[in-house]
């Protein structure tokens, strides 16, 4: 879809009138029938109002005022609802008028919602909506802010959509390669025969049982007056396609969607895209540590003991807990940068999963509150929720070994916790922990969030980096 500012409306063409109110609606482009047609429907709480006059369809669209963040959630779920009933009647060319101050959530998520992941259909179903003409209070670099964040938000989408029949380790990496040439950032792809010589242990274990090479992907957004003296560090998972390995995943509502298992390697490309393309102040760098997770002839096994790339030992008790043991490796090559803070994103636990369902983030870590709190006002912007769980030093208990430094897996009980305080061993800087593992992929769209991959994370990052 391309969206771009023009200053009238055209009385030949469809039009939506998104307001908050009866009273801001223009009069005289209506006839006195089509007012009392509003009226009605006013009355019975219709927030989207169809008037079709046979050669084009007017639309009134209803959001909330104020600026918080749950007006902006109405817009964007108004938003949502105007791409699905302009797509159904076939309209491909679209004015939109607007005063209301949630403009920007409204136009996110036409982007957002608009988008379709059909690579792979012989037959290929396109929205018909393609084009949007905004009148609005929005100036051209507001429009193409948003534009470069949904589009990256999009690309995500893409990159999780994506079997694993194609995107491998590599094809990750060269993906990431792509997006920096097109955005403007760096990228270091570092090759299996690095990775061994990094002594990165555990993305070496988790890859044992696959017949594809790991990689090691460096993405830097480096401006020159950054804001920030040292860099803020964004590390992806990035498990291209998990099987559970040896601890073998069940092939129904679990293995048939691992392929979304690099969902969080997919948020910090998008994010880096957007941050480029967007110019922001800020040193950022990104790590994304890749492999599949196969039961393979090699593969890694419950009872191994692996050396990881800060030398501590790691006892496997279950090889489905492999995110782990990838971002370790990747948090412990952070402290090298020395940096500022380290955020990761992962699809880490069922645990987190399972505690919010699809409806938010799980965060826990220990940087100041004050970025804590940041993060999660950017939650809100966004509407990517941000649930703080505690960060108890008590869960270490859970991740004893008898014969190494440390488990992968404690006992259950606070799973998603005991994951994040096994990262944190790995850290010597402000840290914070995303587990992504509920918002990540989802069987039906709500909304302006697709079916598939959400692209979770990409706009969480990026107005977070922006406000920092």
């Amino acid at each position: 879809m391309e969206i771009k500012k023009i200053s009238k409306i055209d009385s030949k063409s469809h039009v939506a009138f998104v307001v908050n109110t009866e009273k801001e609606l223009d009069n005289t482009f209506f006839t006195k029938d089509e007012l009392s047609y509003i009226k009605t429907q006013i009355k019975d709480e219709n927030k989207l109002i169809v008037i079709n006059r046979l050669s084009k369809f007017v639309f009134v669209v209803f959001t909330d005022k104020g600026n918080d963040y749950k007006a902006y959630q109405v817009a964007r779920k108004a938003a949502s609802k105007l791409v699905e009933k302009a797509n159904e009647l076939k309209i491909k060319d679209l004015i939109i008028s607007s005063t209301t101050s949630t403009i920007v959530a409204f136009f996110e998520a036409l982007l957002l919602t608009n988008y379709q992941f059909l690579k792979y259909y012989t037959e290929k179903k396109e929205n018909s909506l393609k084009n949007v003409g905004l009148v609005a209070k929005i100036t051209a670099s507001e429009l193409s802010e948003i534009v470069t964040v949904a589009t990256a938000t999009n690309i995500a989408k893409d990159l999780v959509n994506e079997p694993v029949s194609y995107l491998n380790a590599t094809q990750l990496a060269n993906e990431a390669k792509k997006l920096g040439k097109e955005a403007g950032f760096k990228v270091e792809v570092l090759s299996k025969s690095k990775i061994e010589a990094l002594k990165m242990g555990g993305l070496l274990a988790v890859n044992k049982g696959s017949l594809d090479q790991p990689t090691f992907s460096i993405l830097e957004w480096k401006p020159t007056k950054a804001k920030n003296k040292k860099p803020i560090i964004l590390v992806g998972k990035g498990v291209v396609y998990d099987t559970g390995g040896l601890s073998l995943k069940p092939t129904p509502n679990s293995m048939d969607m691992m392929k979304c298992d690099m969902a969080g390697a997919a948020a910090i490309m998008g994010v880096l895209y957007a941050i480029a393309k967007n110019k922001l102040p800020y040193h950022v760098i990104g790590l994304i540590p890749a492999t599949d997770n196969r039961p393979g002839g090699n593969a890694y096994a419950p009872g191994d003991v692996v050396t990881m790339h800060n030398k501590k030992t790691v006892e496997v008790l279950n090889t489905d807990a492999e995110g782990r043991m990838i971002l370790a490796d990747a948090l412990s090559y952070a402290q090298k940068y020395k940096p500022e803070l380290v955020l990761d994103a992962a699809t880490l636990t069922g645990a987190a999963a399972a505690a919010i369902g699809h409806y938010g983030v799980v965060a826990m870590g220990n940087a100041d509150e004050k970025i804590m709190n940041k993060l999660k006002e950017s939650g809100k912007n966004v509407y990517e929720r941000i649930v703080e769980f505690p960060f108890w030093d008590e869960y270490n208990e859970q991740l004893k070994s008898s014969i190494a430094d440390m488990t992968n897996l404690g006992n259950g009980m606070g799973g998603a916790i005991t994951a994040g305080k096994f990262l944190e061993k790995f850290t010597d800087y402000p840290y914070i922990h995303l587990d992504i593992a509920g918002p990540a992929f989802i069987k039906t769209q709500v909304d302006y969030i697709s079916k598939g991959g959400t692209g979770v994370g990409v706009r969480l990052f990026y107005d977070f980096i922006k406000n920092y």
